[in-house]
């Protein structure tokens, strides 16, 4: 008989509030009335929606065939409640924040999505990656419209460009500049390889090329909200400015022969930060002034645009001072100098002006950790400005800025203007987990990070308790699950009350050295650590009567006592009693275990093998077996009977950091361990059959924490991607054979994948514009599908053209009705045709083209024909459509080499000429009648009354706004 195992499934993750691997969203539409307005965030492969007043989390999306990480999110500003979503992998997802649920998968890029862009409609998406290209994607049609080539490296900024409709002319001769219609509009990009580029969308190439840093990488471009400028930022703190001439983009949209001197982007000049560190993004705020600027330090800057009035106060402050030190320093010729600075003082002093004039620095708002993304928060009652800034260690926080109207001049001992408002921080640790332990009742975990222990509800996800401590590196529950023991870096003992939430005492162990490792005695009357020190101690636990200061009363307090010192030659990584309390292993830095009795502290056994030092260990529950991990990869299983190592497994990639057995299993001989490393993944073994049962994926980063729930039902694991994961045994079972083949097919899937994406098409690999297309293995798959319909219609399609030929051949003979594939009985006697559209129908649009270009040539005629079929009964006509002008780009020279095609082509044009006049006919009528149902509404509506300068006053009023935020030309 066949051994089966339980399979172990994630069941929740939590400890996250954000990662430092995508930006965030702000948005205010806020379902709970709290005003403060939502955070889109990052969370490894989900995406995290928090309430920032409460702290609260609102939504989770998350797609369960998604494990890579989000790298890049935007909103649409069309509609509020659809999000782009870029991953690690390459692939993009709309999500509608409504209903949490993935509405559209794009999958084109070949790594990492990097940023995103929605148009002004909402109907286009652009995407950048760091496979250097950009992506326009149709959001209606659902499918990649075009990649765009030219950068050299990573996308790192990326923003449409559409030009307002201007009207020019007055009275009936007014014309439009631009049609909307017929003009797709612009695209500005920037990338690592320091160029800036403007393309044009409708002709699909890049129309100019600046570099845009003189120290080798732009980093992060911003563009003002009126497209009148941009300001790109790259390393060394240094920013240069950009003026966008939008009327001369806008007025060439119009003209097929553009000049070759005509810029559109002007250099205005360079700005230096504060900080020299890398820039990481600008953002402009969307309705004011200023724009925020951040590198990857812990400060997020402030610049101020200034007004004309402010730009000319300043320049004529500084000529003052020129003519105040031309006076002092020679005499005559200062004179003459004044009159002719007098002179141009005035009408063109902006034209004069300095970039350093316009752009003023506003504050510098310091923040907790180091800065990963910014954004304004923009709600509607507030009238300060208000940052979201999201940190790299686990935090959200959202800053008030106190609004200047003018230019003040502070003295340094001045406070800064701005203030921390809120902050979502609770619901995680601020540095990596580095131990974990579960109470005995498996209600409550609790996690030790440099700083913070942290309680936390296993079946809510909610955090109970916070503490301050030092630099945890070992913790456990004492019995009765109300006091957490913790050990430090600094070699400290700390009892933490769970129940008070108080620090109950701190006792200095190991004289500065590190405790490694801690373990309460399976009797729970002691607990042992051991450090750096070359020593392992013994402590009791032991209610002292403590007297209240100032009072007789005296009150009982836990305290641990010294009680018994092993010493031994080498630092201690790792501690652990058997259950029966008979025997302490003892690993040594010099890579060798010790085992001692418990009772004499005499050695016992040496356990040799391990090439580099043991990081963790753990006995078996009926105390037979040790099972050891470490840094040289390996996992050793030995014999606490004479200390003979049964086997030595090649577990995992990288260091193997923690392994613990399974309390109770289904043989209840307690001998299923599991181990964590470096590589990212758990894995499942069985120590008595040395083999691997299963492999669990799902962290980010090096597994750092391991526990498992004393009825050995669960498993929880801590990592350095921040996130705590819970993953549960499950009904279903698992056989070693069938997890062999399913790793085997996951692995020639994955390298299937990468031969695809390593193979690109060499037709249009240099040039300018290619194909937004990505072979994956579910495009590979529909193809299959496809070609296996074709196969079965054609089959059909013969069997039933002879019946019909034998029919009328002798119509009274009676004909046995054609032999059917079972599919078309089973599906209710359908057609071929019907039953190869539905196949079609069933692709999913983004999919489409790569799955039709993995059909064969030989399969072409075949699909023409149903094609014609389509054509003949008006099936589905768009998609008819779509695929067959595809088909006809992509196999263009072969079909017009074959004389066989031509006749088939000639009827496909002719039905297919019929079904469309018959459609255009049918939305011609449709629209006249629309057209007269609405004369006949505004027939019989009321007139609205107007006042006649109403539309001169608004528009002086947006030409007043545009004048004020347009970048200012300075020489």
């Amino acid at each position: 008989m066949v051994k089966s195992y339980l399979k172990f499934e994630p069941v929740k993750s939590f400890g996250l509030v954000a990662t430092s691997s995508s930006n965030l969203v702000w948005t205010n539409k806020d379902r709970s009335g709290t005003g403060a307005g939502q955070a889109i965030v990052a969370a490894n492969e989900e995406v995290l929606v928090w309430d920032i007043k409460k702290g609260e989390l609102l939504g989770r999306w998350r797609d369960e065939n998604s494990k890579a990480q989000v790298t890049a999110i935007t909103q649409s500003k069309a509609d509020p409640d659809l999000f782009a979503v870029g991953y690690e992998d390459g692939s993009i997802r709309l999500w509608d924040s409504k209903i949490t649920t993935a509405v559209v998968n794009f999958n084109g890029h070949k790594s990492a999505v990097t940023i995103l862009a929605f148009d002004k409609t909402g109907v286009r998406l652009a995407s950048g990656g760091k496979d250097t290209d950009i992506i326009i994607w149709d959001l209606v049609a659902e499918v990649g419209q075009y990649k765009l080539r030219g950068h050299r490296d990573q996308v790192t900024g990326l923003r449409f460009v559409e030009p307002e409709p201007r009207i020019q002319g007055e009275g009936d001769d007014q014309t439009m500049v631009i049609d909307s219609e017929t003009s797709e509009g612009f695209l500005l990009t920037t990338g690592k390889d320091a160029l800036i580029k403007l393309w044009d969308l409708s002709s699909r190439h890049c129309i100019e090329t600046h570099v845009a840093q003189t120290n080798g990488e732009c980093w992060a471009l911003g563009v003002s909200p009126d497209f009148s400028g941009c300001v790109t930022a790259g390393n060394d703190g240094e920013m240069k400015v950009w003026a966008l001439d939008i009327a001369a983009l806008a007025s060439s949209a119009q003209h097929v022969d553009l000049s070759q001197t005509a810029k559109f982007l002007q250099d205005q000049g360079t700005l230096h930060r504060q900080s020299k560190d890398r820039a990481v993004e600008v953002i402009f705020h969307p309705r004011r002034d200023y724009f925020a600027v951040h590198g990857i330090e812990k400060s997020v800057e402030i610049w101020r645009i200034r007004t004309e009035v402010e730009i000319k106060k300043s320049v004529a402050r500084k000529r003052k001072r020129r003519r105040e030190k031309l006076a002092g320093t020679k005499g005559k010729r200062a004179d003459d100098d004044v009159d002719m600075g007098e002179a141009d003082d005035g009408t063109d002093g902006i034209a004069k002006a300095d970039i350093s004039d316009v752009f003023v620095q506003h504050v510098i708002v310091r923040t907790t950790g180091k800065v990963r993304s910014v954004a304004w928060a923009t709600s509607s009652g507030n009238k300060d400005l208000q940052l979201l800034v999201g940190s790299t260690n686990n935090l959200l926080e959202l800053y008030t800025i106190v609004g200047k109207g003018k230019d003040k001049t502070k003295s340094k001992a001045e406070a800064p203007d701005y203030n921390k408002a809120l902050a979502v921080e609770l619901p995680g640790h601020r540095t990596d987990i580095r131990s974990l332990a579960i109470s005995s009742d498996d209600k409550m975990l609790a996690s030790a990070a440099n700083g913070s222990l942290k309680i936390w509800n296993i079946r809510t996800s909610a955090c109970i308790r916070t503490f301050g401590c030092g630099y945890a590196l070992c913790c456990a529950f004492l019995p009765g699950d109300k006091v957490v023991v913790v050990g430090t870096k600094e070699g400290e003992l700390q009892l933490y009350d769970v129940n008070s939430a108080a620090l109950l005492e701190s006792v200095n162990a190991h004289e500065g050295s590190a405790i490694w490792s801690l373990q309460v005695h399976p009797d729970g009357k002691s607990v042992v650590s051991g450090g750096a020190d070359k020593a392992a101690k013994f402590w009791d636990f032991k209610i002292v009567q403590e007297q209240v200061l100032g009072t007789t009363r005296t009150t009982p307090k836990l305290k641990l006592v010294p009680s018994r010192v092993l010493k031994v030659a080498d630092d201690i990584l790792s501690l652990r009693f058997s259950p029966d309390s008979k025997l302490l292993a003892v690993a040594l830095l010099d890579s060798t275990v010790k085992v001692f009795f418990v009772d004499t502290l005499k050695l016992y056994l040496n356990l040799y093998g391990h090439k580099l030092p043991v990081l963790s260990m753990d006995i078996s529950y009926d105390s037979k077996l040790i099972v050891t991990s470490s840094a040289d990869k390996n996992i050793r299983i030995w014999g606490l009977d004479f200390g003979d190592c049964h086997k030595a497994l090649f577990g995992h990639q990288d260091s193997i950091l923690q392994v613990a057995f399974v309390p109770h299993n289904s043989d209840g001989n307690g001998h299923h361990f599991f181990s964590a490393g470096k590589d990212r993944a758990i894995k499942y073994w069985d120590a008595d059959k040395f083999e691997q049962i299963q492999r669990i994926d799902g962290h980010h980063g090096e597994i750092w924490a391991l526990a498992i729930g004393h009825n050995g039902r669960f498993l929880v694991s801590a990592s350095h991607d921040k996130s705590v994961r819970v993953w549960e045994e499950t009904d279903e079972q698992i056989f070693l054979e069938e997890e062999r083949e399913r790793e085997i097919e996951e692995l020639y899937e994955s390298t299937l994948n990468a031969s695809l994406e390593a193979d690109p098409d060499v037709a249009d690999a240099s040039g300018e514009v290619g194909a937004a297309t990505k072979q994956t293995s579910e495009t590979l798959m529909a193809g299959e599908r496809i070609a296996e319909a074709l196969e079965l219609g054609a089959t059909d399609l013969a069997a039933v053209r002879e019946w019909e030929e034998t029919k009328l051949a002798s119509p009274h003979a009676a004909a046995a009705p054609p032999q059917r594939n079972t599919i078309f009985l089973a599906l209710g006697g359908i057609s071929a045709e019907q039953y190869v559209m539905s196949v079609l129908q069933k692709i999913k649009a983004a999919a489409l083209h790569d799955a039709l270009l993995v059909l064969p040539f030989a399969s072409v005629p075949v699909l023409f024909t149903f094609l014609n079929l389509f054509a003949k009964r008006s099936m589905n006509m768009p998609l008819t459509c779509r695929i067959l002008f595809f088909m006809l780009k992509t196999h263009h020279k072969q079909i017009v080499a074959s004389r066989t095609m031509r006749g088939m082509l000639d009827a496909v044009r002719t039905n297919l000429r019929k079904a469309l006049r018959k459609q255009k006919d049918e939305m011609g009528y449709n629209i006249a009648a629309l057209r007269v149902v609405g004369m006949q509404m505004a027939e019989s509506s009321v007139k609205g009354f107007v006042d006649e300068n109403w539309d001169e006053e608004r528009e002086e009023r947006e030409g007043a706004a545009i004048k004020k935020r347009a970048f200012v030309h300075v020489s």
